[in-house]
């Protein structure tokens, strides 16, 4: 799998706060498991729920959501590509520790298609497969979130692998 480390790495730089302090981002799997289609093929499907924990965190949620959705958008995007699937797409629970920090726990319903190719010899060759991309793409390459003149978070626009 490789979208929990490539979802951390991308918040670590896109989210001042957690840049400062990485303990305070905390990645769990939850609920995972994988479909196969049944064919004579060994590829497969991940299917599982990201957790999220980010522990002792500014009130602003939207410093950490925007951002996040703006990596769903490329890794995930099929996630909200109907009203169903958004509704399950992203959950979240917020722990209040005071007017000044809070604990966030943010949920997201992730897959990913892993194929398996055949070599001769019996060798078998794993490739993880890019989620399909939006058209157009996103058309800058850094984006910056403010709220009125607070820099919030930075970030370069997401990349598939």
């Amino acid at each position: 799998m490789y979208k929990p480390k490539d979802l951390r790495t991308y918040l670590l730089k896109a989210v001042k706060d957690l840049g400062r302090d990485p303990e305070k981002l905390h990645i769990f799997i939850d609920e995972g498991g994988s479909r196969a289609t049944g064919t004579a093929g060994l590829s497969f499907e991940y299917d599982y729920i990201l957790n999220l924990i980010l522990t002792d965190i500014g009130p602003d949620l939207d410093l950490v959501f925007v951002p996040l959705l703006a990596w769903m958008r490329v890794h995930q995007k099929e996630a909200f590509a109907n009203p169903e699937n958004a509704k399950k797409a992203l959950r979240f629970e917020v722990d209040m520790n005071s007017a000044e920090s809070l604990d966030l726990s943010i949920k997201l319903a992730l897959t990913e298609r892993t194929i398996v190719k055949r070599e001769d010899g019996g060798k078998l060759h794993i490739q993880h497969a890019a989620e399909p991309q939006l058209t157009p793409e996103f058309s800058d390459e850094f984006w910056q979130l403010y709220a009125g003149g607070d820099l919030l978070a930075e970030w370069e626009v997401p990349k598939a692998p």
